[in-house]
């Protein structure tokens, strides 16, 4: 009787886990057997029971073909108030081999059922994978006995491949060793983190190695851990393996290539990938087989891109039959049977096609940017050419050339913020990520982003970095809504936000209440009922004031989780931990004083609390900006407004119109405000200023009227932007503006303020602009820096704006740097 209530605790063990698939992690546990051999299921499994009696049918027909008897399996729904039982009968089996079996065909039910999701679920995070990719086994069919009885003969025949005999593995143990190791019939071992254990029998845990191994798959979520947790080191694709593993299409313009698993391409260059089979991963993403395409961006001016093959999850395959049928569609006999011997169980098949979108072809345009896409200098050597990849713009790396590194404590976090947004949270995950410049706090964001893209279909972004911002041009702050995953450079997925204000600086050091004030104004934008997680991104100045915003924006903000990224042994700032931000001055803010803080701690409420995380950057060149072309910041930044502009370009041609070319709207000067932020301009002087330059598309709450004459703001305010447009001319005699914008018409009509930031036009716009013999537009050689005005803008340290005298006077507690003075 002992031995049968020991098969039937591990059968108890592994029904909670088919019971975890069914019906999610949180809905409850299942319990050991009592002396009659019956399984207690928690009121959560009872309540989902209820509403869900086909799992009954499921269970039955899960273990009929184990027991002599399968009309004795019964589930009984409702059997009391707080639980239900499943009667295990008495004539199972309990062989080894029975249990191995059972073992298998769970865990393979468990993965063809892991992307359903379940009544009763959160919404504010599931598995959206089954949006992107083609239906999947229902539930309903899964209880169906057709279904059940089809996974059970594919899995007998899978078995019955398998070797009868086994060696031994260790030396034999007598049985004194056995004894003494072992001293009762079964251990138990440490505690798995879904409320299960691992547990050996003395005797027969030898016997269950697919048990064990499925075991210690179990994580957290009561689903299996994969390889996007931890990375696993794999081999790079490079040299003569790519012509083994990659073949060129039936259209010279594609490429089709098998990857094993753990196996990474690093490349330079652009592309569309499609997953033909098994699964690939890209900055945090996961591209399953069956979901739609994506562009991959892999720029000079940033860190090149790595694809990692995956493997893929079902239960069993004919690895070789149905990859053959795939590349069919794809590549002639001969390349199929090429690429067919190099597949194996775990390996993805991809399929590039070459990306030439309006942007590539409107950046191509300018003679600096030509070899955007192509290998660095310092890269060239590392360059794999004469492979089928090359003919569609992917330049393989050499294993010489890192790529993109995640350290160790990069991923814990990573996984600390995923658990949690997957957890019981009081609301949504707010999570703000700070650092010192160039410590890769952009970089961390985009595979955030990408990895809870896996999980939910929408994550807000909150922007607070206005030199490197990345959905819209430099200079603004806003809120967006993420639906897509971010697999390039900021200049490669230019959005309109859902909200924005244009500060029109790089910098927030002139004004740092607007700058507070703008992020206060966002947030309060966003619907409090959503539940979906909110990722804060914030500048690199992290000293003096720098410091002090961010100390008042987690006060301001309800953050549950602070990321803050360093290098090295040295302290770039202090931790931003929950009892530092007790007694931390703040920009707005100040600490609480001695006698409120005594008071607090008498009335037992608990401080803001937080989780802080640390992460150690360990990439080449942290901390440092890059020196090579096309990655300083201030390229960077000119890359965002082309990438921006390019919007201008007609989708259907293949051909770059200059901007000069384009049709631009005409704005009377009496429905419009004029306005310059970042400085002060004579009324005078203001078409001069402003004709020619980038300007901000703004809303002011008030109407404009107009006495008949242009309108001239005396001081612009910071205000809702939706858009940007290039003011290409100023036709003073009819009182138009000629202006040049990809914001739509309907839009357009809300629009009532112009605003000139400090954010110029990049250079290339004006100086390459083809067509034209002789002088060009806007540019001439002819000029004297004599002229006041005219000259490269000197400045003074040390000199103090009137304006932020108080400033000064608030934090005299500390030596402070005043903001620069423009003479």
């Amino acid at each position: 009787m002992a031995t049968l209530l020991t098969h039937k605790w591990l059968f108890a063990s592994m029904l909670g886990r088919f019971v975890d698939a069914q019906l999610g992690p949180n809905a409850g546990d299942v319990a050991e057997p009592d002396s009659a051999g019956d399984v207690s299921f928690s009121t959560g499994v009872r309540t989902a029971l209820g509403s869900n009696v086909g799992l009954a049918s499921a269970v039955t027909s899960l273990l009929g073909p184990f027991t002599t008897r399968p009309e004795r399996v019964v589930v009984v729904v409702g059997a009391t108030a707080t639980s239900t039982k499943l009667k295990l009968p008495a004539e199972l089996n309990s062989s080894a081999g029975t249990i191995r079996e059972f073992s298998s065909l769970t865990a393979s039910i468990m993965k063809v059922n892991k992307n359903i999701q379940v009544k009763g679920k959160p919404q504010k995070w599931k598995d959206v994978r089954s949006k992107r990719c083609r239906s999947s086994v229902k539930s309903s069919n899964l209880n169906s006995s057709p279904v059940m009885v089809k996974m059970v003969k594919e899995h007998q025949v899978s078995i019955k491949k398998k070797p009868s005999l086994k060696r031994l593995k260790n030396k034999p143990k007598t049985v004194s060793e056995k004894k003494k190791n072992s001293p009762c019939g079964f251990k138990k071992l440490e505690s798995q983190a879904n409320g299960c254990s691992k547990f050996a029998l003395d005797d027969e845990i030898e016997d269950l190695p697919d048990f064990m191994e499925g075991s210690e798959s179990v994580h957290i979520n009561g689903m299996e851990t994969s390889e996007e947790s931890e990375e696993v080191p794999g081999s790079r694709l490079e040299g003569e393996a790519l012509h083994h593993c990659a073949q060129r299409g039936n259209q010279q313009n594609r490429a089709v290539l098998v990857m094993q698993k753990n196996q990474t391409l690093c490349f330079r260059g652009k592309c569309i990938v499609t997953c033909l089979y098994g699964r690939v991963e890209v900055m945090g993403f996961t591209i399953d087989e069956g979901q739609k395409s994506y562009p991959l961006f892999s720029p000079a001016s940033h860190c090149p891109l790595t694809l990692r093959a995956l493997g893929h999850t079902d239960y069993v395959r004919d690895d070789r039959t149905e990859a053959s049928n795939i590349l069919e569609d794809y590549l002639s006999a001969a390349s199929r049977k090429k690429l067919v011997k190099k597949v194996t169980p775990t390996s993805s098949i991809i399929l590039l096609d070459p990306l030439e979108t309006p942007l590539t072809h409107f950046l191509s345009s300018f003679t600096h940017l030509s070899e955007l896409f192509s290998p660095p200098v310092s890269e060239l050597m590392s360059a794999v050419l004469d492979t089928p990849l090359n003919g569609l713009g992917v330049i393989p790396l050499a294993s010489n050339i890192e790529g993109l590194k995640i350290s160790r404590s990069c991923r814990d976090a990573l996984g600390t913020v995923i658990n949690a947004c997957k957890g019981d949270l009081d609301g949504c995950a707010v999570i703000l990520v700070c650092g010192v410049k160039n410590v890769g706090k952009s970089t961390f964001i985009r595979i955030l982003i990408n990895t809870l893209l896996n999980h939910t279909s929408n994550v807000d972004y909150l922007e607070g970095d206005l030199g490197q911002t990345e959905f819209t041009p430099p200079g603004c702050l806003s809120l967006s809504t993420v639906k897509e995953p971010l697999l390039g450079p900021p200049f490669t997925h230019q959005v309109t936000p859902d909200h924005m204000i244009y500060y029109g600086q790089s910098s927030c050091e002139p004004d740092l209440d607007g700058y507070l004030e703008s992020l206060k104004s966002l947030w309060r934008r966003r619907p409090q009922s959503r539940e979906i997680p909110v990722i804060i991104n914030t500048m690199g100045w992290v000293k003096g004031f720098g410091f002090q915003l961010l100390v008042d924006l987690i006060r301001f903000l309800p953050v549950t989780h602070v990321v803050q990224l360093s290098h090295g042994f040295s302290t770039q700032c202090s931790p931003l931990t929950p009892d530092f931000l007790r007694t931390a001055q703040g920009y707005q803010t100040h600490p609480p004083t001695q006698t409120a803080l005594d008071e607090f701690s008498e009335s037992h409420c608990p401080p803001k609390t937080y989780t802080h995380l640390n992460v150690q950057s360990e990439f080449q060149g942290v901390a440092r900006q890059g020196t090579a072309t096309h990655q300083r910041s201030n390229e960077h930044r000119e890359l965002l407004l082309l990438g921006y502009l390019s919007q201008l370009q007609s989708d259907d041609s293949g051909t770059v119109r200059p901007l000069h070319t384009l049709t631009p709207y005409q704005v009377p000067n009496t429905a419009v405000a004029l306005g310059v932020i970042h400085c002060e301009v004579a009324p005078s002087h203001m078409f001069y200023a402003i004709n020619a330059s980038l300007v901000g598309l703004c809303c002011l709450a008030e109407k404009v009227t107009s006495k008949g004459g242009p309108v001239i703001l005396s001081q612009a305010t910071l205000c809702p932007c939706v858009g940007f447009g290039v003011l290409r001319g100023i036709d003073t005699a009819r009182g138009l503006y000629f202006l040049l914008t990809p914001v739509d018409p309907s839009v357009l009509r809300k629009v009532n303020c112009l605003l000139l930031g400090a954010i110029s036009l990049p250079s290339c716009i004006l100086t390459e602009q083809p067509g034209f013999e002789g002088e060009i537009p806007y540019v001439t050689a002819d000029y004297s820096f004599d002229l006041t005005g005219a000259g490269k803008i000197r400045v003074f340290k040390g000199l103090i704006r009137p304006s932020l005298m108080g400033v000064i006077y608030r934090c005299a507690s500390r030596p402070a740097r005043s903001p620069d003075l423009q003479r």
